[in-house]
């Protein structure tokens, strides 16, 4: 009889293989940091290109060209690892409000992770949480007074839908769980706050989404159609858009209507007063979440504290990050009227959400000294008082045929561009590409500043400078744009 082989174990097989040396990637760049060495530039820019994915960004320019490596920033300028500097006409990304390199952050961060390093608010405070939370009442519109925190605008976002609909379940009235927004408005990227938010463009890529999210028309008034006297006119008729699509819905299955004080996407739309008033009136009759986010106009950037306070706006609750901790680090803060709050303080009713580094010591210890300097240096007040010279600014170049409305408020500024101005043409999606992807962008930061040329919505540059700018940079912005903004023209 013949002795039969035993079969072979294929587990046996695949840790033989494991167990093989494998190649060596070869990786100079941490070579390099692990030698002591300083990397360079060139060996920053391979290692990017071999394992970095950046945010929003095309990655295609980069396999034959370098792409811009951010490596300091001082006060309003940044540096690149060429050394290259410009003016940053962004705050980042409308976060570094009390500009860059601040040793008073720097310090306050050090000395809370030798003190407490991280603690989540997971049914644990944590003294500087509780700190941070009745200072940032201290500052709010009237009636906000339970805070919320998360680690950025979009996670607030999420977080103020999800209270909404428990808040509205645990006091009778389940079916009410749907979300009006405006058309091009951007509210952040997770599933619910991309569904709130009002580009399709952005959406079409992770469809489907959240349901029962809704939009009504923005108060782009250089946009607005025609037939309107004022824009107050305009803007009562755009508010009473909301109403109707309540009533399209059902009002006992809406939940909230979300509005930035200043709409950033669309370029820097702003409302006439009436209109948040008459918004005010169709939430309270249809007992609708008045929903603020100022993600980006919280903490200053419209010559008030919150644009809520300037354009009088009574919010039911208001989204608020970036600037908090002036982009040194990442928080977001989400207000409230405590009325959403007074449900969860019965019984074993508990709030089934939250983030592990939302209200992180350090950056709620950031956060602090951040404010600390806002009243120091009375940085409101300096916007205040020279919003109305950047506006003037910004507004000389109207003289240029491309330019065809300046609009915005604060520190906080959009320029449409068109290709007629007597007929307000706009950009077609050729133009667009050539001119604001393909010129604007690379031209600004070559010339020295750090901006956006844009189209969400209508073709545009924006800024938004810390606000420890004054007229003398307002000007070296103006005389940045200028000569660019005619070469535009000509490339059309």
């Amino acid at each position: 009889m013949a002795i039969q082989k035993p079969k072979a174990n294929p587990l046996k097989a695949l840790i033989q293989k494991a167990r093989k040396p494998k190649a060596q990637k070869k990786l100079p760049l941490f070579e390099a940091m692990r030698d002591g060495e300083t990397p360079t530039d060139s060996m920053l820019q391979r290692s990017a290109k071999d394992h970095l994915w950046m945010h929003f960004t095309r990655h295609s320019p980069f396999q034959d060209g370098d792409m811009n490596i951010i490596a300091k920033g001082d006060g309003i300028y940044l540096w690149d690892t060429k050394g290259h500097k410009v003016i940053d006409g962004l705050s980042g990304l409308f976060a570094v409000n009390a500009g860059h390199g601040r040793k008073e952050l720097a310090e306050a961060a050090a000395k809370q992770m030798l003190e407490l390093d991280f603690m989540p608010l997971w049914g644990y405070a944590h003294p500087r949480a509780v700190e941070l939370a009745e200072r940032l009442v201290s500052y709010a519109p009237e009636g906000l007074t339970r805070i919320f925190f998360t680690t950025g605008g979009g996670e607030a976002v999420e977080s103020a839908w999800k209270i909404a609909k428990q808040y509205f379940k645990l006091t009778g009235q389940p079916t009410k769980t749907k979300v009006i927004s405006r058309m091009t408005a951007y509210h952040g990227t997770s599933h619910g706050a991309l569904s709130i938010t009002g580009i399709a463009a952005m959406k079409q890529a992770f469809e489907p989404l959240v349901p029962s999210t809704f939009r009504v028309p923005n108060t782009n008034w250089f946009r607005a159609p025609e037939g309107f006297k004022s824009e107050e006119e305009f803007g009562i008729w755009a508010a009473n858009r909301i109403e109707e699509a309540i009533l399209f819905e059902g009002p006992e299955t809406v939940a909230a209507f979300y509005v930035e004080p200043i709409q950033n996407s669309g370029g820097c739309i702003t409302a006439h007063p009436a209109y948040f008033k008459r918004v005010r009136e169709i939430c309270d009759k249809y007992d609708v979440v008045l929903v603020a986010d100022e993600t980006i106009t919280g903490y200053g950037r419209t010559g008030e504290m919150f644009g809520c306070q300037r354009y009088g706006i009574e919010p039911d609750m208001m989204i608020t990050a970036k600037a908090i901790t002036s982009g040194a680090q990442p928080l977001g803060a989400l207000f409230m009227k405590d009325k959403f709050f007074e449900p969860f303080t019965k019984g074993t009713t508990t709030f089934p959400h939250g983030y592990t580094f939302a209200a992180h010591p350090v950056a709620c210890a950031v956060a602090l000294a951040n404010l600390d300097i806002y009243d120091r240096e009375r940085l409101v007040d300096n916007v205040r008082t020279n919003s109305p010279v950047f506006r003037k600014t910004l507004e000389k170049l109207k003289d240029l045929p491309i330019v065809g409305d300046v609009r915005g408020d604060g520190y906080f500024f959009a320029i449409e561009l068109v290709s007629d101005k007597a007929t307000m043409q706009r950009l077609t999606p050729d133009q667009r590409e050539r001119i604001l992807r393909g010129y604007l962008n690379p031209a600004m930061y070559k010339a020295g500043l750090y901006a956006r040329a844009d189209d969400r919505g209508d073709a545009v540059v924006q800024l938004a400078p810390p606000l420890t700018c004054g007229p003398a940079e307002f000007d070296q912005m103006e005389a940045i744009l200028r000569p660019l903004l005619e070469e535009a023209w000509k490339k059309l």
